[in-house]
């Protein structure tokens, strides 16, 4: 009964580390997924040069404001300046998100002042503020 009752407690251990190292790998996941969102605007910057920043981008949209953004209103900002001017449902297409989610955050940037939304009947367009 012994050996019973140190086995249970041995496996009881195993499960929570297990469980532990589960989450562990799956922070390191979700770190490196937003390390490369990161590491795709740089890329994404560098290819157009800093010369074509100024027409595709506000000076309110910058490198380093895109970087401070939080990652997932990055990839809305950063999509939608792609776009030029698009919808949720455009932007949820891109990224592969939900429309009600994708609708969310470019509201979000509305409010912050670097996108603008403007409704054309009973779609309501999104863009970005180049004069922000």
């Amino acid at each position: 009964m012994r050996k019973t009752h140190l086995g249970t407690k041995t496996m009881a251990a195993y499960r929570k580390l297990e469980g532990k190292s589960t989450q562990l790998l799956e922070k390191i996941r979700e770190n490196l997924e937003r390390l490369n969102e990161k590491i795709d605007v740089m890329i994404e910057i560098q290819k157009h040069g800093q010369r074509e920043i100024p027409d595709n981008l506000p000076e309110a949209l910058d490198v380093m404001t895109l970087l401070s953004l939080p990652d997932h209103l990055r990839k809305t900002a950063v999509t939608l300046c792609k776009l030029g001017e698009a919808t949720a449902e455009e932007v949820a297409k891109q990224t592969k998100r939900a429309r009600a989610v994708e609708s969310g955050y470019l509201n979000q940037l509305v409010v912050m002042g670097y996108m603008k939304k403007e409704r054309k009947g009973r779609k309501a367009y999104f863009y970005v503020d180049k004069e922000a």
